[in-house]
């Protein structure tokens, strides 16, 4: 594949930041919406207030190969310090803004941090916690003032204060910024990127400059994006998939990042903006559909019945029309008028009047809701990756778009399976090591680099990857048919009344299930329908909302019993939580991934109820309130029994 001209072609991210200021100057860079304002800043100013960041760095005493964290919401000031690191040599390692003290211990130990740059009180406040424990801790830069007045530690740096050092710095030596980029190699690391921990304690992934903009110049050629777009940035900085698509690409394409006010306000701010590029990983489309059911509920009866017969419409014909295929004209006339009164709407609600493509990856997304979004006319699609890929590893063309697969190799990728159907890659984005975890790298990346996923998968005739599950999760159930929990709690996510699921099935007779309901599109219903309740455990616990759950779970019973392979592997008996998975609990990730085995270990009371005879079971559970304290809840569970689904004639 050609570079395109367009593109920045620097071998680092400070050269292609300096190239864009020189490029695109006065086109947006960044906008960040601050009491209810969009502020803008041009890559003009972005290079100066970088460039004024890095010289303060510089005379706080950073150097080259010393590691910064980054704790907060995204934030443009966050941004720019992970590229002041860079242009320093120094190592960018963004942590996750909601994690607990004890978390962030972890990550500042083992990554041995000396600098780092916290969004507010909020997160100074746990950085102070843990500075005792973390010895090379020595400076923290703190980016929002408001409730840090009182605070008079020597090693507390306002970041303003910090950029006018830098400033002085600059204008005695005003060689010294561009000298420090020009020391920047491709083969140096870039960042360090600490996975969420599904199965053990985090891995710092450890990138280069030439995997992630190899990756990020592949991945926009592909999409063919330009500086005049818009991304919303709002994905934890944390996370592989902001770093690629609103850090990477932007500083490759040249377009503007936008970081929302708040996390309340995503979905205003979306509206506001209409980015023409998003990513999301399957949980924010599962809720933005809640969202979206939620209203027609609270619709007029002629509006609800105008929604589900051109819902009905799209689902026929959407997506055809969307990949371009032929359609009767008579059924096209239809899907406009259903575009007038329905899809348009619907679409400016969500915020996607102007996107030109949407992806999901991180989790496998369930067929209904990728193809309820494509048939409104969103060009969503899926790409399968990992944070040691740089994200990208297979990805989807248009007009080749497919719910059951994942797509074919992205540029400069190799896939293959192994014979146990393992997926293993090699591409140009391949990581460099696990940050001081040499046997981990091992076990992970061959000598010549093939990648272990960890993921079972296989190509299908027309050289499509599908990814089953996680390899480790695939199991049997007693009979020897095959269980895929993640492809059954897919399915039972689509329904707006439940927001997480984790089956059981392996080694058993019968797979069973724990269910989290919606609380927002539970307590709607709750409202209209006049059923009392005074916590998440009430209403969880009210026969009503179960009878609710039994016909979502009916419903997948029946997908299922159309499936050859999976008709087996049937819902037969259901819990509804008394509590919600909760990453400050340990059952999730920060990235709300299910911890699947804590999650059996923490509540197998539950799980050995579920195979025997009871239908009644009493467990008692720790959980972690806000600000931190523990405590304990008790509930009487009720174990729900579901029919097997005939195959239909």
């Amino acid at each position: 594949m050609m570079a395109n001209a367009a593109y920045s072609t620097g071998e680092t991210f400070p050269r292609c930041l300096l190239e864009q200021a020189q490029r695109n100057g006065e086109k947006p860079a960044i906008r960040e919406k601050y009491l209810g304002i969009w502020q803008t800043w041009t890559w003009r100013e972005v290079s100066e207030e970088v460039r004024a960041l890095a010289c303060g760095l510089a005379a706080t005493g950073i150097k080259r190969g010393d590691k910064l964290a980054l704790i907060g919401d995204n934030r443009p000031r966050l941004y720019w310090s992970m590229s002041a690191a860079q242009c320093l040599g120094a190592i960018p390692v963004p942590m996750y803004q909601d994690s607990v003290a004890d978390e962030l211990q972890f990550v500042v130990e083992h990554a041995e941090v000396r600098f780092a740059v916290a969004e507010n009180q909020e997160q100074v406040d746990k950085l102070l916690e843990i500075k005792d424990r973390c010895p090379k801790l020595e400076f923290i830069v703190y980016c929002d003032p408001r409730g840090m007045r009182d605070y008079s530690q020597d090693f507390l740096i306002d970041f303003e204060t910090l950029q006018q050092s830098g400033r002085d710095l600059d204008a005695t030596n005003a060689a010294f910024f561009t000298d420090e980029i020009d020391k920047g190699k491709s083969s140096d690391i870039a960042c360090i990127l600490y996975t969420s921990g599904t199965t053990g304690n985090p891995k710092g992934v450890v990138l280069s400059y030439e995997s992630l903009i190899k990756t990020a110049t592949n991945a926009a050629e592909w999409d063919k994006l330009t500086s005049d777009g818009d991304v919303l940035a709002y994905l934890p900085m944390a996370w592989v998939g902001d770093n690629l698509f609103s850090y990477s690409e932007s500083y490759i394409a040249g377009f503007c990042v936008n970081c929302p006010e708040s996390t309340e306000t995503v979905l205003t701010d979306m509206r506001e903006i209409g980015p023409s590029y998003f990513f999301a990983p399957p949980r924010i489309f599962e809720n933005l559909l809640t969202t979206v059911m939620i209203r027609m509920e609270d619709a007029g009866a002629l509006k609800r019945r105008m929604f589900h017969y051109f819902m009905a419409v799209a689902k026929r014909i959407g997506t055809r029309i969307l990949d371009g295929e032929s359609v009767s004209v008579g059924d096209r006339l239809l899907y406009t008028l259903g575009r007038l009164l329905v899809y348009g709407p619907l679409k400016d609600t969500l915020g996607f009047t102007r996107i030109r493509m949407a992806y999901t990856a991180g989790e496998s997304i369930s067929p209904e809701l990728f193809d309820f979004y494509r048939s409104l006319g969103i060009n969503l699609k899926q790409l399968y990756g990992q944070t040691e890929a740089s994200v990208l590893v297979t990805i989807q063309p248009d007009g080749e778009v497919r719910s059951d697969s994942v797509g074919v190799p992205a540029p400069d990728v190799e896939i293959e399976i192994s014979d146990g159907g393992e997926v293993l890659y090699r591409s140009p984005g391949v990581f460099l090591e696990y940050y001081k975890n040499p046997e981990a790298t091992e076990e992970a990346k061959t000598a010549d680099g093939w990648v272990h996923t960890g993921d079972a998968g296989y190509f299908d005739k027309e050289g499509y990857l599908r990814i089953i599950d996680r390899a480790v999760d695939v199991g049997k159930l007693n009979n020897g048919s095959m269980y895929a929990p993640k492809y059954l709690e897919n399915k039972l996510k689509f329904f707006p009344q439940i927001k997480e699921a984790v089956t059981f099935g392996d080694q058993q007779d019968f797979v069973s299930a724990f269910i989290n309901i919606d609380l927002e599109a539970i307590s709607n219903w709750a409202e209209k329908n006049d059923v009392t309740y005074a916590s998440y455990h009430e209403l969880a616990a009210n026969d009503q909302v179960s009878s609710l759950i039994q016909d979502c779970v009916a419903s997948v019973n029946q997908e299922l019993a159309n499936e050859d392979q999976f008709k087996t592997s049937q819902i037969q008996r259901f819990v509804v939580l008394h509590k919600e998975l909760d990453p400050d609990d340990g059952e999730l990730t920060r990235t709300r991934k299910v911890r699947r085995k804590f999650v059996a270990e923490k509540y197998s009371t539950l799980v050995d109820a579920l195979y025997s005879n009871q239908d009644n079971v009493h467990v008692e559970t720790e959980v972690t309130f806000e600000d931190g304290r523990k405590g304990s809840i008790e509930a009487d569970i009720k174990i729900c029994d579901m029919p097997i689904a005939g195959t239909p004639a």
